[in-house]
């Protein structure tokens, strides 16, 4: 029988002529030359990077901070964020010992370059979309705006509501009712000689009563402070859940997608676990950033909030948002409103009378209601009211001619719009995600992580910007911009 044979490698003793210069390994092809004809582009000192005008200080230089940008941008455009991480690739990659010139910063160094640099990487971002725009790469006419949960640096089990404290306080009540008896029987016992144990019952004691001491601090501060929730690690994570998601330890995004080749346009890192109060907000934002007169939005039905959509009208911007049906099982697109006798009519035909004005959240609202007796005879009543409940309430907004106006736009172009929105959003956060793996975001705290999420933006339309250009005419573009009178 023959033996099998397979390929065969190379003796590792074996002598190389290996080829004498480093850039000979970097091909005139590769991305990674992208990276550094961008930064090259940039005025860093300009930008407020720390060390970026080449002062003299005492003991060793410093690195410089083009050669740590351009590691972060290599690192975050293939998957490699942890400043450990990225230190062993600066010794092994031959594409990051391009970019750095052999350097090989240690990851304390690397990791405070990012966390001393949050609002000069920010201005990076904003540079690079100043890019696009003057590539007109945005179309400028429709942005897709969706929010998405994002891990924290940090656990569900640090994070605390008002109601968790109290119950992990009964608990922790309870265990020392439970040790004090067992202390107390110990005690009891006559000419009992000492044991290990009752040494560690009194341990376990002692540390329950600095537990219950630390949860009762946390639980008046929280009732002091106003707030819903207070965490330990992170003291600006959030306990954040959807329906059918679960919950999730960390930060809500939102990004604004621009239509025409689906570049991000602005992202904003906030607390809230709802959307409802970001659509003018975003909006805003990307009309400000495009530099346009009108611009139309789209996103979900989470967003819908009427003075945030009378803010937008106010400010040319056409927002196509769905509207959830909050008020029984007829839809209230279904009652019709007269303006004349100042009343509402059902889907059966009888009137809900107008009842007065009602305050909610700063807002004013007329309120209608229907007749009982007609909703007791009305064949549509299963269909129309929950239960026991005898009569129907409607509250007009005073400024329902916005809505209503509203309502017309999505019954012409909603369903097109919305197929547009998801085609739009979901995307970026599905590649972002992708990219960070299990672990979103590695920095803590509300800036820290808005400048992590300012970097992740950056990277994205990176890659989609050279995917769209070409690396040759990608370079070109910068080096015009480093020197546009030589060009």
């Amino acid at each position: 029988m023959n033996k099998r044979q397979y390929k065969s490698g190379i003796d590792r003793q074996q002598e190389y002529l290996l080829a004498p210069r480093v850039e000979e390994y970097v091909s005139q092809e590769n991305p990674v030359r992208a990276i550094d004809s961008y930064v090259e582009s940039l005025d860093l000192e300009q930008m407020g990077f720390e060390n970026a005008g080449g002062e003299i200080t005492p003991g060793q230089p410093a690195y410089a901070p083009e050669g740590l940008l351009k590691l972060y941008l290599y690192g975050y455009l293939h998957r490699v964020r942890s400043s450990r991480r990225l230190e062993a690739e600066c010794q092994r990659n031959l594409e990051v010992m391009w970019l750095l010139g052999g350097l090989r910063p240690g990851y304390k160094t690397i990791a405070d370059f990012r966390k001393a640099n949050l609002k000069a990487l920010k201005k990076v971002n904003q540079d690079f979309v100043q890019m696009c725009k003057e590539l007109e790469l945005f179309g400028g006419e429709l942005v897709g705006i969706d929010g998405s949960f994002f891990r924290g640096n940090v656990g569900k089990d640090h994070i605390y509501t008002e109601e968790r404290l109290e119950r992990a306080l009964g608990h922790i009540e309870k265990d020392i009712t439970r040790y004090l008896k067992e202390l107390e029987e110990v005690d009891q016992e006559e000419e009992k000689k000492p044991r290990p144990e009752d040494q560690e019952l009194a341990t376990k004691l002692e540390r329950l009563r600095e537990r219950q001491q630390k949860h009762s601090q946390q639980l008046q501060e929280l009732k002091e402070s106003g707030k819903t929730q207070i965490a330990e690690v992170d003291p600006d994570a959030r306990r954040l859940s959807k329906p059918g998601q679960g919950t999730i330890a960390g930060y809500n995004v939102q990004t604004a997608v621009d239509d025409k080749h689906k570049l991000l346009v602005i992202c904003d890192v906030v607390q809230d676990g709802n959307d409802e109060n970001q659509l003018a907000p975003m909006a805003l934002a990307a009309k400000k950033v495009l530099g346009v007169e009108t611009l139309e939005t789209t996103q979900d039905l989470g967003y819908f909030n009427g003075q945030q959509i009378k803010t937008c009208i106010e400010h040319g911007i056409i927002p196509y948002v769905p509207e959830p049906d909050r008020q029984g099982s007829f839809p209230r697109r279904q009652f019709q409103y007269d303006p004349v006798g100042n009343c509402y009519h059902c889907p059966a035909g009888k009137k809900l009378t107008y009842q007065g004005t009602c305050q909610d959240s700063g807002r004013t609202y007329w309120r209608y209601r229907s007749s009982q007796v007609d909703c007791a005879q009305c064949p549509f009543k299963p269909k129309c009211l929950p239960g026991k409940t005898q009569y129907r309430i409607l509250t007009r907004w005073e400024h329902e001619a916005i809505l209503e106006a509203h309502r017309e736009r999505m019954a012409k172009d909603g369903a097109k719009k919305m197929r547009r929105r998801a085609e739009l959003c979901e995307h970026p956060f599905g590649t972002i995600k992708l990219w960070c793996g299990w672990t979103h975001f590695l920095l803590r705290g509300l800036e820290k992580v808005r400048g992590e999420m300012n970097l992740l933006m950056l990277c994205f339309n990176f890659k989609r910007v050279l995917s769209i250009l070409g690396l040759a005419d990608f370079q070109a573009y910068c080096a015009r911009r480093n020197n546009p009178i030589g060009c």
